[in-house]
């Protein structure tokens, strides 16, 4: 993906130089255009570093407008990001302004834009801000953010840049460029599942499954980028919440269980990529048990099965598993696609080389009659590939129905 990074006159700027690295690590190739004032909060060296490209920040360049390069950059980009975005930036956007080389390039550009703002919350809050944040996501901008948290100035709200890690996993998982066109999705409730359970032995100790919860955050985004409205039930995490996504907790699977089939009456298709604990402690002890004998046993018995749960209900949604398998992945995810009556399933290999606590995969998909494998990419190309192919499925078996 190329992307042309736009960088303004805020404070936030000074975390520009991560969110290059972050977009690089997804694969992408970056062209930082800057302002004037955002050359007061970040050296161009410093970018220049971290980008491998020379920064662009002069409209009237003439050895780099001689071929007029700025049009050459809107043609290149596959996204325009501007972040730290402005309330200046803003303002000149809305008004279709063209003062300076990334204004001019917005306007001379197919690509979508997005922007990440990052102001004073009272400034945020302004009306003539809200009325230009209006129109521009009228016109087409996606705007990412901003988080709330305490700020530069000392005060507290909304207005901080969303974190890079998040600004370029939405940008990198296709997200952008799937808003500006014909959405997989649209008008239809996806419901997910991510991340692992707790299932307390005591006050302080538990049972719990590794996972990160990345791959089901990542596929909760890239459905949400298809223009489905996303419900993501979340173990414990320590993931930042996708913009503009219905964000359920639930600590154990029961919790989970519940939170499930409280809302998948709603749902068009469920997508349960969350790490469940199969087994949980018989009964929890109400204080911490004390290290007294040599050894010590747990009764254990087994969790109520969300999946297969979802799947057997009489108007179930469509159904996607997950298996993650140490040995036999083909086998034992045709097995648990079989005996649990799912409509696909997605299967992985994991182990301490692979799978857990990374931010790439590889996995295949199953479904009767199907398969379809994807080789090590970023979870959040992943996520989008496999929404695609979800959609897709959803639609044939739609339509079959009908």
């Amino acid at each position: 993906m190329n992307v042309v990074l736009g960088i303004t006159g805020s404070i936030a700027a000074y975390k520009t130089p991560e969110l290059v690295r972050r977009l690089r690590d997804h694969g992408a190739d970056v062209q930082i255009v800057m302002t004037a004032s955002a050359e007061e909060f970040v050296t161009s060296t410093a970018l220049q570093a971290v980008s491998g490209k020379p920064i662009r920040s002069n409209l009237w360049d003439k050895e780099a407008e001689a071929s007029m390069s700025h049009i050459e950059l809107a043609r290149w980009a596959d996204v325009v990001l501007i972040a730290p975005a402005t309330a200046e930036i803003m303002a000149r956007l809305a008004a279709g302004a063209a003062s300076d080389l990334l204004t001019t390039l917005c306007l001379a550009t197919e690509a979508p834009i997005a922007i990440a703002p990052a102001m004073n919350h009272v400034m945020w809050a302004n009306a003539a801000v809200q009325a230009n944040r209006t129109m521009l996501q009228d016109r087409g901008v996606r705007i990412l953010g901003p988080d709330a948290g305490s700020q530069a100035c000392g005060e507290t709200g909304s207005g901080r840049m969303l974190d890079p890690a998040e600004i370029a996993a939405v940008v990198c998982g296709g997200q952008i460029a799937a808003q500006a066109s014909e959405q997989l999705l649209a008008g239809k409730t996806v419901l997910v599942t991510a991340g692992p359970t707790r299932e307390p032995i005591d006050p302080v100790r538990y049972i719990t499954n590794r996972s990160s919860g990345k791959m089901g955050y990542a596929v909760a985004a890239a459905a949400a980028a298809q223009g489905a409205k996303v419900i993501l039930v979340s173990g414990p995490v320590s993931l930042a919440e996708p913009a503009g996504i219905e964000v359920i907790y639930a600590g154990t699977a029961e919790e989970m269980y519940s939170a499930i089939h409280e809302r998948v009456s709603d749902a068009d298709i469920f997508i349960a990529a969350a790490a469940v604990s199969d087994y949980r402690p018989a009964n929890a002890a109400r204080q911490k048990i004390k290290k007294n004998a040599e050894t010590m046993s747990i009764d254990l018995v087994r969790s109520r099965d969300i999946l297969a749960s979802v799947a057997s209900l009489p108007a179930a949604p469509f159904t996607v598993g997950f298996a993650a398998e140490t040995e036999k992945v083909r086998d034992y995810a045709l097995g648990k696609l079989k005996s649990k009556k799912l409509d696909m399933i997605i299967a992985n290999r994991v182990g301490d080389d692979c799978g857990f606590d990374r931010d790439d995969n590889a996995v295949e998909v199953y479904w009767q009659g199907g398969e379809q494998a994807y080789p090590q990419a970023a979870k959040t190309e992943l996520a989008r590939q496999i929404i695609q192919l979800v959609a897709n499925r959803y639609e044939k078996e739609s339509n079959a129905i009908h």
